[in-house]
C-alpha cells in the first residue's frame, strides 16, 4: 500500500526533471545559435566592406536578367569552387551585360535585381562579378513592371 501511494508522486518528480533538462537544454541551444550568427555578421560586415572597397563605377547595357543555379549560370570554375557546397544548388540572381566590347555573366544583389533595366544602359559598381549598386545613366530607374502570371485561384475569383 505504501509503494502505490509513492508511485504517481516519482512519476511526478520525473516529469518535472525532464521538463527542467529541456528547458535547459533549449535555453543553451538559443545562447549558441545566437553566438554563432553574431560571429557570422561581423565576418559578413568585413567582407562586405572589402567588397566596397574594391567596386569600382562601370557603365552597362543588360542584356538579360534571371534567377538561376550557379552551375547552370556561366560562371568560372574558379567561383563555383569558392562557393560552399550548400550555396552551389541555390538560385542567385544572375545578369548577363555587355561591359565594353564584351559579354559578361554578373551575380546581382537580391535588392538590387528587380531594379535592374532589360534592355538598356545603367551605370553600376562593380566589385569583381557582384553588382553592389546600380544606377539609371538617363534618369531614374523603376522596378521592373512585367505581369505576373496568376494563379488557379486569382483566375477564378476574377471570373
Amino acid at each position: 500500500m505504501y509503494q502505490t501511494t509513492m508511485l504517481p508522486l516519482l512519476s511526478l518528480t520525473w516529469l518535472w526533471i525532464t521538463i527542467a533538462v529541456i528547458t535547459v537544454l533549449l535555453l543553451a541551444a538559443f545562447i549558441g545559435v545566437s553566438i554563432f550568427a553574431k560571429k557570422m555578421q561581423k565576418k559578413n560586415d568585413a567582407a562586405m566592406a572589402e567588397m566596397r572597397a574594391a567596386a569600382r563605377p562601370t557603365s552597362m547595357l543588360i542584356i538579360d536578367k534571371k534567377r538561376m543555379r550557379l552551375m547552370d549560370a556561366g560562371f568560372p570554375q574558379v567561383v563555383i569552387d569558392q562557393t560552399p557546397k550548400y550555396a552551389r544548388r541555390a538560385k542567385v540572381p544572375v545578369v548577363k551585360a555587355k561591359i565594353g566590347p564584351q559579354i559578361m555573366t554578373l551575380m546581382c544583389d537580391e535588392k538590387l535585381f528587380d531594379l535592374v533595366p532589360v534592355k538598356k544602359e545603367c551605370k553600376a559598381m562593380l566589385s569583381g562579378i557582384y553588382i553592389m549598386e546600380i544606377r539609371g545613366l538617363r534618369g531614374p530607374l523603376q522596378k521592373d513592371e512585367t505581369p505576373k502570371k496568376k494563379g488557379l485561384l486569382a483566375r477564378l475569383r476574377g471570373k
